[in-house]
């Protein structure tokens, strides 16, 4: 028998999506939530994070729109003196069971089924007692799981591990005991920096570290990604008016890196991979120290002193700690329709910040009626990963920011949200910066984003 439960949501997973959905939902309209996900607490992969992990971005960018992740503080000592903070693992774990005691289960509006699988249709299971729940038939599907990142304490290494070769996921560095001869970390992305950084930042020789690196990436210069509308739209303003003369993606990048918007770790190599996190200035200097760097595709298999890849091998030490970073953090399936009959299916709208996403899909289904409406609305975004897709994405999301900003309650709501770069709040006092960040803007986005379209091949809006 299957135990009914009567709600007007179902919504599957319980990470930074499924939570910002529901909040924004709750907020705006009088339902209940069934919030269901696979481990036993809310907050998706960050529980199973590594342990040194910090956000790449603001805090205040992060979690849900009722309350602000860190309470925007800025930080007051350190190499980001000056910028907002960026919570770490635990913070955003606490955050998260904050916001669903305090907000969700509290006032009764959620019930929260951790530790359960959904199965299909409209019906979920307990992993432990294989208890069977279904939800009503007028309830509504809401797949927060469509993008969900793998990690890599969860994803097993994606070549071939040899006898007596030492593979660790990077969760388990810190409480690795020995202390190799070499340190061999595997991958291009935020995960990768951020385990070369905590080695560097323990006392490894920069000589001792052999970083694999089968692409370079380009990263946004977290200075120029805050709070701050007249900082934030400053830096989309001279985005988009060195996009409007670029002739290649290329150039751009290289004119973004001249503004000091993009950064890229090595100047002698040109990135192919453009997810483009942010970084730190000083976490670039780390980084640049490292000069035993493997760039012959991705890897094959890890033997006892030797490395196979796809264009060659190379050797390294018999003791090497071979540090596995390499998982699809941010994933780019095909984009669909957020509202459908079968579900909605949560994606980025505006380019690079989930949460916002997720939470304006959230106030748009309390406030809206027509599916095809709620589409028009907020058209999908998606992720970078080439400089292609990052033209894309930035094209998309600019062009569903014009759809859902046009709308007043739309616009209110949004410049109230903390989770919004672009806001611009309703007791900002205004600054001559902030007027001039403005007008470039509205001078530069239109011919920056048509060249964006024609280099990222993408056809020009109906």
């Amino acid at each position: 028998m299957k135990k009914m439960v009567d709600v007007d949501y179902l919504v599957i997973g319980a990470g930074a999506s499924g939570m910002a959905f529901t909040d924004a939902l709750i907020d705006h309209a009088d339902v209940r939530v069934a919030l269901v996900d696979r481990r036993e607490a809310v907050g998706g992969h960050w529980r199973g994070a590594y342990p040194f992990v910090r956000l790449h971005q603001a805090s205040s960018f992060y979690g849900v729109a009722s309350t602000v992740l860190g309470g925007g503080r800025i930080q007051q000592d350190g190499p980001e003196a000056g910028l907002h903070q960026r919570a770490d693992q635990a913070e955003i774990c606490g955050y998260y069971d904050d916001v669903l005691a305090t907000r969700m289960v509290g006032p009764g509006r959620v019930e929260v089924f951790t530790g359960c699988d959904y199965t299909a249709g409209r019906g979920f299971v307990s992993l432990e007692t294989g208890e069977c729940f279904e939800v009503p038939a007028h309830c509504r599907v809401v797949d927060a799981r469509y993008l969900a990142p793998e990690i890599p304490a969860e994803t097993p290494p994606r070549f071939e591990v040899g006898d007596g070769a030492r593979v660790i996921p990077v969760n388990d560095l810190v409480g690795w005991q020995e202390s190799p001869s070499q340190h061999v970390v595997v991958g291009s992305g935020k995960t990768a920096t951020d385990a070369v950084v905590w080695l560097l930042g323990r006392g490894v020789d920069p000589d001792a570290i052999c970083w694999v690196r089968p692409r370079d990436p380009w990263m946004l210069n977290r200075a120029l990604v805050q709070p701050d509308p007249a900082v934030y739209l400053g830096m989309v303003a001279e985005m988009m008016r060195l996009a409007a003369d670029a002739e290649t993606l290329d150039g751009l990048f290289l004119e973004l890196e001249d503004a000091g918007i993009m950064l890229r770790i090595d100047r002698s190599t040109t990135p192919s991979m453009a997810k483009a996190p942010t970084l730190g200035a000083w976490e670039l200097d780390l980084l640049r120290t490292v000069e035993d760097v493997v760039r012959r595709g991705h890897v094959r298999s890890v033997r006892r002193g030797r490395l196979e890849l796809a264009d060659g091998s190379v050797a390294i030490a018999e003791d090497a700690l071979v540090v596995n970073c390499a998982a699809d953090g941010l994933k780019n399936p095909t984009r669909l329709p957020i509202w459908s009959p079968e579900a909605i299916t949560l994606q980025p709208i505006r380019a690079g910040f989930p949460c916002f996403g997720a939470a304006l899909a959230g106030y748009v289904e309390a406030t809206r009626d027509d599916d095809t409406e709620k589409n028009r609305l907020c058209p999908p975004s998606s992720y970078g990963n080439s400089l292609v897709d990052w033209a894309r994405m930035n094209v998309l999301g600019m062009r569903a920011s014009a759809a859902f900003g046009a709308e007043p309650d739309i616009k209110a709501w949004s410049n109230a949200v903390a989770l919004n770069p672009a806001r611009v709040a309703p007791d900002h006092p205004g600054s001559a910066t902030l007027d001039d960040a403005r007008a470039a803007l509205a001078e530069h986005t239109g011919p920056g984003l048509a060249r964006l379209a024609r280099l990222g091949g993408l056809e020009a809006p109906a």
